[in-house]
């Protein structure tokens, strides 16, 4: 009878086993009481664009008292602070952003928005919170530090470009130095709650958005003969800009171009004069995306003209691939099964179509951005309430997974 060999133990990575890192997440579970009441203050009375005047304050209230050089925004309601450690090396950077959405909350919790038609939809109170907290930690270390850590408090991503705007003033030479890796973390409730993950390569889409006016000569209803009616035109793009994905883009190339507004006329009998539409394009690669915008135009206008009607199109720039590091990406994942635990780590197999502005950061910073997963206890990821959605909730007890991988990022670059 053959004996069965035991399987070999996988080896164990080196971080796991580093001093650096010992004791984390029970100083970040320490922190916690501190990190949601701040986190639900911020909630409760969330501001949106570039000017956060509640927020910077219960940021900057937070930050009193440390061993940090801060300085506020020029014409954003941004907050940077910097932490120098006690021996000179590297800069870090760790983002957090703070700015809520246009949305009615339909949560029912106990700390639910006070403000009519704004909610911290996308959790940006929580990534506020958890990066104050590991302020609060990697200060406590300071002395484990060889090198400076630059925490980016960014006003205005929800479309408003606020990542932009602090480079602009000039939030990457913070630290006195270039930055030589740069973090920014993202919750999410569709995943379990505790769990990070991160890829090399692209993990979010750039997105742009367009507008198509369609115009012919308005008329009677009755008699569409006298008139050029834009409707038809209009009606015909919508289907064949999603031909265009499919035949002028690689499938190697992912791109989605949905038409979500379209806007015409005035009442039953009346031809009008014009028709618009409106939509968003998301790819993955620089190359995909001008191709898009180049041949969007094109089809739109060519379209209108075998209708006998003229097009004018405008396609918006908006934020680029979220592009990480190849080595940082995976890294990042290593790490957080080092610090959190193999459980609470995992590759990300696909990137997502939503986009996010910490891609400019990325396009000067070696760096990567991470997902962490807080789906509420008693409900399967797919069932819960999404990001963005008027009725998402959170599970506060991943912030603490939250602390420990900034500062796990921090305390690993400045080694």
């Amino acid at each position: 009878m053959n004996a069965t060999r035991p399987h070999p133990s996988p080896p164990v990575s080196p971080l796991a086993t580093d001093p650096r890192f010992s004791g984390l997440v029970e100083a970040a579970r320490a922190l916690q009481p501190r990190t949601v009441a701040l986190r639900r203050r911020i909630h409760k009375f969330p501001e949106q664009g570039l000017q956060l005047p509640r927020t910077q304050a219960a940021v900057l209230q937070a930050l009193e008292g440390l061993p940090l050089q801060i300085t506020k925004g020029k014409d954003v309601g941004s907050v940077t602070a910097v932490l120098t450690g006690a021996r000179p090396g590297p800069t870090v950077l760790l983002r957090g952003d703070m700015d809520a959405l246009p949305l009615h909350e339909d949560t029912g919790l106990d700390y639910s928005s006070e403000v009519d038609g704004s909610m911290h939809a996308c959790g940006h109170d929580t990534h506020t919170a958890m990066l104050v907290a590991a302020v609060r930690l990697l200060c406590s270390r300071k002395d484990a530090l060889t090198g400076r850590v630059v925490f980016m408090f960014q006003p205005g991503e929800e479309g408003h470009h606020g990542a932009r705007h602090m480079i602009d003033e000039g939030v990457l030479e913070a630290g006195g130095r270039p930055i030589e890796r740069a973090f920014a973390l993202h919750i999410t409730a569709t995943d379990t709650s505790g769990l990070v993950r991160s890829k090399a390569g692209a993990m979010l889409a750039a997105a742009d958005s367009f507008t198509v006016r369609v115009t012919g000569k308005g008329g009677h209803g009755a008699m569409p003969s006298h008139a050029l009616d834009p409707m038809p035109a209009a009606a015909a793009m919508v289907g064949a800009i999603q031909t265009l994905v499919t035949r002028r883009i690689s499938v190697f190339e992912p791109v989605v171009a949905t038409v979500t507004r379209i806007t015409a006329g005035t009442t039953s009998n009346i031809i009008p004069e014009t028709a618009e539409l409106e939509g968003t394009i998301r790819s993955l690669s620089e190359a995909s995306r001008a191709r898009m915008r180049a041949e969007l135009p094109k089809l739109c206008q060519h379209i209108a003209a075998a209708h006998g009607c003229r097009a004018e199109v405008d396609v918006k720039p908006g934020y680029p691939v979220t592009m990480n590091d190849a080595e940082v990406g995976p890294h990042v994942v290593e790490l957080a099964s080092a610090v959190l635990g193999a459980r609470h780590a995992a590759p990300m197999p696909n990137p997502l179509m939503g986009a996010e502005d910490f891609s400019y950061v990325l396009q000067r910073v070696p760096g990567a951005f991470a997902f962490l997963g807080a789906c509420p206890p008693g409900i399967e990821p797919d069932d819960a309430a999404p990001n963005h959605s008027n009725r998402v909730h959170f599970d506060e007890s991943a912030l603490a997974n939250g602390v420990a991988m900034y500062a796990a990022f921090a305390l690993d670059t400045l080694r």
